[in-house]
């Protein structure tokens, strides 16, 4: 299936970092960006052919697959001065970058590569800023299963923040933790059919306006994940992974057989239905 990655946008959240003009799928998670770990996910399972919505920073993204080496990531035999690869990370991906524009929202990106899709039923889209363990491949023969237009895989809240429930005279009754609230959030992993343009209007935005007409409907999967889901959404989320990266915590590179800290995927837990 084409991958649609939507990297465009300001990543204002991202704005305390030392880097303000690089934009955040091009920040670095060890020796790749953000973009590549999320690229190479994809192309575990066999997904390589990548359209990529551009707009903020597209000069950074475009520069670094025009100049990409292979050496950074992949093992290599160097004689008499000429580089043989032991392994290769892109030779077989296909990579078509699109300019969304600086200010369109997310549906508008959509829909701004759709002529890009073919006319394919099913493709996958992701935010391009959010790392994960889950089996895409049992997502996506869920929802073909289920028929359903559209799916968005979701996670358990991650806040460390805490909701108090407090009385008009200000006694609070209760303190949970907003993470055994019993909803779940948006994890920034889609599989999507042409059904979703019918609900996309002229800049609209992929999540309120789609998902939201089809989950009214029924017609929109929720998969449940419970495992290692980690975004970059901010600049000390984004240092968090550069720490577990260089502790060898790598759950996330489902590609990679010999990850260190030996981690297995979790448990396939069944998706449900968003209402």
């Amino acid at each position: 299936m084409k991958v649609v990655l939507f990297c465009g946008g300001y990543g204002m959240r991202m704005r305390n970092s030392n880097d303000d003009e690089i934009p955040k799928p091009m920040q670095m998670v060890g020796p790749r960006p953000l973009i590549w770990h999320v690229m190479r996910y994809y192309a575990h399972f066999g997904h390589k052919d990548f359209i990529l919505c551009l707009g903020y920073g597209a000069s950074h993204i475009k520069n670094y697959f025009l100049t990409y080496d292979e050496a950074e990531s992949n093992d290599f035999v160097m004689r008499g001065g000429k580089v043989e690869l032991m392994h290769s990370d892109i030779s077989d991906w296909t990579i078509t970058f699109v300019d969304t524009g600086l200010e369109s929202p997310i549906g508008e990106r959509l829909r701004r590569v759709r002529d890009h899709l073919d006319g394919d039923e099913y493709f996958l889209a992701n935010y391009a800023d959010v790392l994960t363990d889950a089996p895409m491949d049992v997502i996506i023969d869920e929802v073909m299963t289920t028929r359903a237009a559209a799916s968005m895989m979701v996670v358990p809240p991650q806040s460390s923040f805490h909701c108090v429930d407090v009385s008009e005279a200000g006694e609070v009754k209760q303190i949970t933790p907003v993470s055994d609230l019993p909803i779940w959030e948006n994890g920034g992993f889609f599989v999507l059919t042409q059904e979703v343009f019918d609900h996309l209007p002229p800049g609209g935005d992929l999540v309120a306006d789609a998902c939201g007409a089809l989950a009214a409907q029924g017609r929109l999967f929720g998969y449940k994940h419970y495992g290692f889901w980690k975004p970059a959404d901010t600049f000390k989320e984004r240092a968090e992974l550069e720490n577990y990266y260089h502790k060898n915590y790598r759950p996330w590179m489902v590609w990679d057989s010999h990850r260190e800290d030996g981690s297995e995927p979790d448990p396939i837990v069944q998706p449900a239905l968003v209402r």
